[in-house]
């Protein structure tokens, strides 16, 4: 039984498509923000308006360069970002998100709640499973011909 203010999420069938190709809204949600970098590009670039790219690189810690502008790229072209070049030397360049962009950083303040609500239980989670993986390397290399 579900408490009275947890949210219900739709029942199976429900959440049916409305255009071809995204089985549900769900899936469209999550081919827009897939990756690992898209939801914190989000998160960082929604909490202070017009953001220039050192400061994201700053904020969302051990992505490349690369993949900070392929991921910025995608998300401009797919309506989440606005790229803003001042056309000055030395150049200058802020990302700010849209309205679709907006819409979706609100979609994620429920993520956000639950992943500071359950951090402490989340790491102790993924200790206890580095863990037994750290465990299971050392007995395959002290034996590596039994299926461990």
């Amino acid at each position: 039984m579900q408490s009275p203010t947890t949210p219900s999420l739709p029942e199976a069938g429900t959440c049916t498509p409305t255009l071809p190709g995204f089985t549900c809204g769900l899936d469209a949600t999550l081919r827009v923000i897939a990756g690992k970098w898209k939801p914190l590009i989000l998160y960082f670039v929604a909490q202070g308006g017009p953001t220039r790219y050192g400061a994201l690189r700053r904020a969302v810690r051990d992505v490349s360069d690369k993949m900070l502008i392929q991921q910025l790229k995608e998300m401009e072209a797919d309506g989440l970002v606005k790229r803003t070049d001042y056309k000055e030397i030395p150049p200058r360049v802020d990302y700010s998100l849209t309205p679709l962009g907006h819409s979706l950083a609100q979609a994620l303040v429920p993520l956000c709640t639950w992943g500071t609500e359950n951090m402490a239980e989340v790491a102790r989670v993924f200790a206890e499973r580095d863990a037994m993986t750290a465990q299971n390397q050392q007995k395959r290399r002290r034996y590596p011909h039994e299926a461990v």
